[in-house]
């Protein structure tokens, strides 16, 4: 592994969000960003793949291109799989597992494929092959489309809404990267308080803290790449120094819910990521939440929705409730709102724009609807 050489470095976005992931990965400044099938796509060296890790709050995973090359048939996958540097990724301490997938391609079989990659890797250089799941593994990953073998190593490991803050969760929690573009789709950029009457585990206020705060959502957790070949530990160091270095936001974020361990759990999780001194959380139902003092900003919130929590007949009238109560306190201030269901986003009566596209979040299908300021 050379800190010169360059890849393409993909970027795993939740089906639905890649523009919004792109729109990040510019801000931050990485080069060629383009959206491509299934995430966006930019080119760097290993800082730039360290960086995608440490600082992108809205990628899945991050994936980096090491090496392509074609095969008609097995045994040529084979020869070729064996040629391959492998030394220069990866440890023969380190254990690896090798996944596959294959379209339009000779060579059909995605099981048979793995074992040949597998074989050379533990035969050539003498790392342990393993099979599932297993954390201490590197995942080596072999696309075959149209006859071409692609080799990506998976940088990430554990999957990137795993910041290592939330350990406790209530019922149908918002993964981070998804609530970080939700954020970011309602033009957040850490400038203004951020409001969750119904805020579960704390995700939308937290991450707004973080945010506000310039902490890099990777700060405290272990990434794959660091058991690659040749990392320079060093630079990462102080790479990960820097991201976890937070300045004062000057804001409160706030969060209530009618559930004391949602607001238990929340003030717990904010304490792990470091932002407890600048978010207030507190029990109360929707009904009795008041704006805080200052300048309004951005209300965010999730409220259940029947497919997941509850019945849906009997949200409407919730719905209706957030959205008078809404109307009737927080002027001036803009709303994001996420919700499987277009008649419920509708029951609150708020003037939301045409709502994103839809994001699959544990197994349905939401949406986020936005309005701008309310009483405008």
């Amino acid at each position: 592994m050379q800190t010169g050489d360059e890849y393409e470095i993909f970027l795993v976005a939740l089906p639905g969000l890649e523009p919004a992931l792109c729109d990040e990965a510019r801000g931050l400044g990485f080069a060629g960003v383009r959206i491509v099938p299934g995430g966006v796509a930019l080119r760097g060296g290993w800082p730039e793949v360290w960086r995608a890790n440490l600082w992108l709050r809205g990628a899945t995973r991050v994936l980096v291109r090491v090496g392509e090359f074609r095969a008609f048939h097995l045994a040529q996958l084979d020869k070729r799989a064996r040629k391959f540097p492998w030394g220069d990724f990866l440890r023969a301490d380190v254990p690896v597992r090798v996944e596959a997938s294959c379209t339009r391609s000779k060579i059909y079989h995605a099981g048979a494929a793995a074992q040949r990659v597998a074989r050379a890797i533990s035969e050539e250089l003498g790392a342990p092959v393993v099979e599932g799941a297993d954390e201490g593994a590197v995942r080596v990953m072999l696309r075959i489309d149209d006859n071409l073998c692609t080799l990506s190593l998976d940088s990430s490991g554990a999957p990137l809404h795993k910041r290592g803050h939330k350990q406790a969760m209530g019922k149908a929690p918002l993964r981070e990267t998804m609530a970080a573009m939700f954020l970011r789709q309602c033009g957040y950029s850490g400038t203004e308080t951020v409001l969750d009457p119904m805020c579960g585990s704390g995700t939308f206020v937290i991450e707004a803290a973080e945010i506000a705060a310039g902490l890099a959502p990777g700060r405290t957790r272990a990434f794959a790449f660091e058991r690659f070949a040749g990392v320079d530990a060093q630079s990462w160091a102080a790479m990960r120094v820097e991201g976890g270095v937070a300045r004062d936001p000057g804001l409160r974020f706030h969060g209530s819910d009618r559930d004391a361990g949602a607001v238990r759990m929340s003030g717990e999780n904010a304490g792990r990521a470091g932002v407890a001194g600048w978010c207030d959380f507190a029990q109360m139902p929707f009904a009795d939440v008041q704006p805080p003092e200052g300048a309004p900003g951005l209300v965010m919130v999730n409220p259940p929705y029947g497919a997941r929590i509850g019945n849906k007949k009997l949200l409407y009238g919730l719905y209706g409730a957030l959205g008078n109560m809404l109307k009737a306190r927080f002027a001036g201030w803009r709303v994001g709102l996420v919700t499987s269901e277009g008649g419920l986003a509708k029951a609150t009566g708020l003037p939301f724009k045409s709502p994103g596209a839809p994001v699959a979040h544990g197994g349905i299908k939401v949406k986020l609807y936005r309005c701008g300021p309310l009483g405008d």
